[in-house]
């Protein structure tokens, strides 16, 4: 908020009624200027309230950002720490060009002619 939205709560637009006091017309009256100062205590009483409903409307408005802020997906705040531990495991694994595979083959001990299994089927 700012200083400039309570330095515009003075009344500038005036009625008839204002500019005639006390039967005098505002030009004729040197303390024209001042007469908001009588009634001081509605004029505090309506600055306070604006001020309120400043501050109200603001504290709604960062209630909604903050609720806005929970729905959106930000990795860095939602994702567990032990997460950035699994990426750089997983950026470490490498898929063999083949050249181990016969190695593998030789040591295996499953039947490479053996058909395929399906559950619940017998043979």
């Amino acid at each position: 908020m700012n200083g400039s939205s309570v330095a515009n709560t003075s009344p500038s637009i005036k009625s008839k009624e204002d500019q005639v006091l006390n039967g005098h017309d505002e030009k004729e009256n040197p303390f024209a200027e001042y007469m908001w100062m009588e009634n001081e205590e509605d004029f505090n009483r309506q600055v306070e309230e604006e001020l309120q409903e400043q501050e109200f409307l603001d504290r709604c408005f960062q209630e909604m950002l903050d609720e806005e802020d929970q729905d959106w997906f930000i990795p860095s705040r939602d994702l567990p720490q032990a997460m950035g531990q699994l990426q750089q495991q997983l950026n470490g694994l490498s898929v063999s060009d083949g050249h181990d595979s016969e190695d593998i083959l030789s040591k295996s001990n499953l039947n490479p002619d053996a058909k395929e299994f399906i559950p619940g089927v017998k043979y």
